[in-house]
């Protein structure tokens, strides 16, 4: 069977698998998943190239980190750069600690136990940033406190990459050498980078804006230039997109880049899962799964734990640090390649690397349910979350408070353009609005133009109990995510919000779901808006 043929069955699968996952309400990332293990090695044997499909992986991982770094402008890391680096360090090597003690207490010895241990200490950049694109929360508290420790981790992983490098055969002699080397390459391309961001790289995006296929094609090579060059270094080429991505993040053109690029990406990581679902290895599971299950218990329970007691003691609220701790608890594909490392130095055996894919593929498949319904989740243990939490959770507490003196008419959640342009109307008919938002970028941008507001999630239940609702006429919600909408509407009701409630439907889907809940009026916004243009323009035909 010719290469493009094994392609042609595993995308028949994958849209066949997909379409069943989609009808059940399933993730499509379990899916291919699964499509990876019926086509691999112990069940169907479909796949014989697996060197071509962990190209593709590879890719599709480049890609995505790549649209992960256009979504960091320099002045959101700089806010929590800080924080995000003292979280990751304090959870890598506490995990580690914990996650050695407990393979020593199973059997594992030496070197192997130090692999595993160092490989549950890592998380998976592709799975977290799939899912929290996919719910709009990418840009929210959690969704950047939890990039900002995939960024210390993915940099950790990297440097042990490259300190296992330093011990491959004829390698060990030059250690010191080596790690000079490698200083001068950060250093010198930290520099270079840098000049590229603030002179280069503006005026040659200016130049390829006008064709929209150019400018594609730019960021594409840009991207992959940077990927080659770190993998030349020695770096990882992960690294080197990633780096592509961030130093176009500053530029008006990262929106138009990354929608364009958002297809391609998932299309790619279709692979990246088909090939590790292909990688798991059935020979040695029988006498592996007691070890497999206790360590991706604590991966999926012990991570969590830990991620919430370090944003505690940060000043960060119970739900915040809940919710992060859920997002990280999974083994990182960057786990399973540096056990790989050490299988090809001979540090371990084959049957590490096999329990490593295992914890992977299990702990990574029920992290993905637990991502997906991490409110419901929520709302069940609050009462008992806190612990977790300070009495005064300084590091959200300055920011999330509507002014003292707010007295608004109508409460707007969603502070994007939509939610800022429905503010300035309203405020120009007289009435006082307060805007709420969770993107820090949404709310700089709304103080720009003048507008109060304040920090706030609308899942959060906690937090919409400390808003002046009873003064408040209206709440209107420009949040496009139906799950979130219907989360805010039990909420008001429960709290008994006696003004007017309006939910805003993009998809006709939504608004017969809004309708069907009652209690809340529908906003249309697409339609309401090509209904004013239209109105707008037979005023104007008529006038002529």
């Amino acid at each position: 069977m010719s290469l493009f043929q094994e392609v042609a069955i595993l995308l028949a699968l994958s849209a066949l698998f997909g379409g069943l996952a989609v009808k059940l309400r399933q993730p499509l990332i379990i899916a291919y998943i699964l499509v990876g293990i019926l086509a691999g090695p112990a069940v169907l044997g479909l796949s014989s190239d697996h060197a071509q499909l962990e190209l593709l992986a590879e890719i599709g991982i480049t890609v995505l980190l790549f649209v992960v770094g256009l979504k960091l402008d320099a002045r959101l890391v700089r806010t929590l750069g800080r924080v995000a680096l003292t979280a990751g360090l304090v959870q890598i090597i506490c995990t580690f600690a914990l996650g050695y003690g407990l393979c020593l207490l199973l059997g594992l010895q030496g070197l192997e136990a130090i692999y595993v241990a160092v490989a549950l200490a890592f998380s998976s950049t592709v799975i977290i940033v799939k899912l929290l694109s996919d719910k709009g929360e990418i840009d929210s508290l959690h969704g950047r406190l939890t990039m900002g420790i995939l960024i210390v981790q993915d940099i950790a992983v990297v440097l042990a990459m490259l300190m296992l490098n330093l011990l491959a055969p004829g390698v060990a002699a030059d250690h010191g050498l080596n790690l000079l080397r490698l200083a001068g390459v950060l250093l010198g391309g930290g520099l270079a980078l840098y000049g590229l961001m603030h002179f280069a790289l503006p005026r040659l995006l200016g130049s390829m804006s006008r064709s929209p296929e150019l400018l594609m094609l730019f960021a594409v090579a840009w991207g992959t230039l940077l990927a080659g060059i770190a993998e030349s270094l020695g770096l990882s080429k992960e690294l080197g997109a990633f780096l592509a991505g961030f130093s176009l993040a500053s530029t008006p053109l990262r929106e138009a880049i990354a929608s364009r690029l958002t297809s391609l990406r998932d299309f790619l990581l279709l692979f990246f899962f088909i090939y590790l679902g292909i990688q798991l290895d059935f020979s040695h599971i029988q006498g592996q799964l007691w070890q497999a299950a206790v360590l991706a218990l604590f991966v999926l329970l012990g991570k969590p734990l830990l991620v919430m007691l370090i944003m505690g003691w940060l000043g960060f609220r119970k739900r915040t640090g809940f919710v992060t701790g859920l997002t990280l608890a999974q083994l990182s594909e960057f786990s399973i390649i540096l056990v790989a490392i050490g299988l090809s130095l001979q540090q371990v055996s084959s049957s590490t690397l096999g329990l490593t894919i295992l914890i992977g593929l299990v702990s990574i498949t029920l992290s993905t349910y637990m991502i997906l319904y991490a409110q419901t989740l929520f709302g069940h243990l609050s009462p008992w979350l806190g612990l977790f939490e300070r009495r005064v959770a300084h590091r959200e507490s300055a920011t999330d408070h509507p002014p003292d003196d707010a007295q608004p008419d109508i409460l707007i959640y969603g502070m994007g353009r939509y939610g800022r342009e429905l503010a300035r109307q309203l405020e120009g008919a007289g009435m006082r609005v307060l805007g709420i938002d969770f993107d820090p970028e949404a709310l700089i941008q709304a103080r720009e133009a003048e507008l109060d507001v304040c920090y706030g999630d609308a899942e959060d239940i906690d937090y919409l109990a400390r808003l002046p609702l009873r003064r408040a006429r209206a709440l209107v919600s420009t949040i496009p995510q139906r799950e979130t909408n219907a989360i805010l509407l039990r909420a008001l009701r429960t709290l008994d919000f006696a003004g007017q409630i309006s939910l805003s439907a993009f998809h006709d889907s939504d608004a017969e779901a809004f309708h069907i809940a009652g209690g809340a009026r529908v906003l249309r916004p697409y339609t309401d808006a090509a209904e004013f243009a239209a109105r707008r323009l037979l005023d104007d035909i008529s006038k002529d």
